[in-house]
C-alpha cells in the first residue's frame, strides 16, 4: 500500500483492519464497525484496547491520538440518553468532544480467518486447522472458533500450563483432568464460547479452550471433553497484537500503540 504517513486516513486504517476482517463477517447480533468520528480525517495515531472507556479515551487525547480500535463494540446496545450517568456515555461525550474516532472488529475479527482462534491457536504452539464453525459453505476457511493439533501429544496438565502462560492468567477453570489421557485435538473459542461445547465435543477435540463456561456445562460435559476456562479478558487480549499486526504491516513507521492504562477488570485474590 503506497500511502505516505502525512496521507493516512482514518478510512485507510480502517480499510486494512477490514481486508483483513471484513463487517460481512460479523454475527447478526453485533455492532462491528466505525462507532464514532469522521474516517475522512487524517489520522494522527491509533490507540489500541479490548474495551473503549473513558480513561481509554483521555489516553488516546493525552497521546495525541484521534483514533482508537478496540475489539468490544462502546456501542453494542442502544443508548437511549447520552448523559455522563455510565462510563459508556461517558466515554462517548469524551470522544465526541475531542474528536476521537473509535472503530472496532468484534465478531468480524473473531470470524476471520486468521482472526482471534488462529492467533491463539498459534499462540499455545498448535497447528490451526479450521474452524469450529464455518459461517456458510461458501466461506469455509471463516467462522467461530477453531480446531487445532498438537505435533506433540500432551497430558491436560501440560495444555493447561501452556493456556495460562500463552494468556498471561495465574489460573483457569477447568474440569477433572483425565488422567493418562493423550491430547492430540484442541478445539478454541476466545471470548463467551459456552454454547458451542457440543460442537467440540462432535470435532473430535479431546480439549476445549474457551471462557464464560457455565456451572451446568461443566457438570453436562465434563466427562466428554477437557474443559479450560480462561477467562474472557484473557482469551482476547490477542486482539490488541493483530490490530497492532495489521496496521504496522500496511503503515510501517506509523504511530500506534497499545493502551498503558489497560487492565483485567477481573482480579483473581
Amino acid at each position: 500500500m503506497n500511502i505516505t504517513v502525512m496521507n493516512i486516513t482514518i478510512d485507510s486504517i480502517i480499510g486494512a483492519i477490514q481486508k483483513m476482517a471484513p463487517v460481512a463477517l460479523q454475527e447478526s447480533y453485533d455492532n462491528s464497525g466505525l462507532q464514532l468520528g469522521d474516517s475522512s480525517r487524517k489520522c494522527t495515531g491509533v490507540l489500541l484496547c479490548v474495551d473503549v472507556t473513558p480513561t481509554r479515551v483521555d489516553e488516546a487525547v493525552a497521546r495525541g491520538y484521534n483514533l482508537i480500535v478496540a475489539h468490544h463494540p462502546l456501542l453494542f446496545h442502544g443508548l437511549k440518553q447520552i448523559t455522563g450517568a455510565t462510563p459508556q456515555q461517558q466515554a462517548v461525550i469524551r470522544a465526541i468532544e475531542q474528536g476521537i474516532a473509535i472503530y472496532c472488529a468484534h465478531t468480524s475479527l473473531d470470524n476471520a480467518p486468521d482472526g482471534v482462534n488462529a492467533w491463539l491457536a498459534r499462540d499455545l504452539g498448535l497447528d490451526y486447522l479450521h474452524p469450529l464453525m464455518p459461517i456458510n459453505a461458501d466461506m469455509p476457511e471463516a467462522g467461530a472458533g477453531a480446531v487445532a493439533i498438537s505435533a506433540v501429544p500432551l497430558t491436560a496438565m501440560q495444555l493447561v500450563e501452556r493456556v495460562k502462560k500463552a494468556c498471561s492468567s495465574p489460573v483457569c477453570r477447568c474440569t477433572a483432568p483425565p488422567e493418562g489421557a493423550v491430547i492430540e485435538q484442541v478445539a478454541i473459542c476466545g471470548g463467551s464460547g459456552g454454547s458451542m461445547i457440543p460442537d467440540a465435543i462432535a470435532s473430535g477435540a479431546q480439549a476445549y479452550v474457551t471462557s464464560d463456561v457455565r456451572y451446568h456445562d461443566f457438570l453436562d460435559y465434563g466427562d466428554r471433553i477437557f474443559i479450560i476456562d480462561i477467562g474472557h479478558f484473557e482469551s482476547e487480549s490477542c486482539t490488541k497484537r493483530i490490530f497492532h499486526h495489521i496496521i504496522t504491516q500496511n503503515f510501517p513507521n506509523f504511530a500506534v500503540n497499545y493502551s498503558d492504562s489497560e487492565k483485567n477488570p477481573i482480579n483473581y485474590i
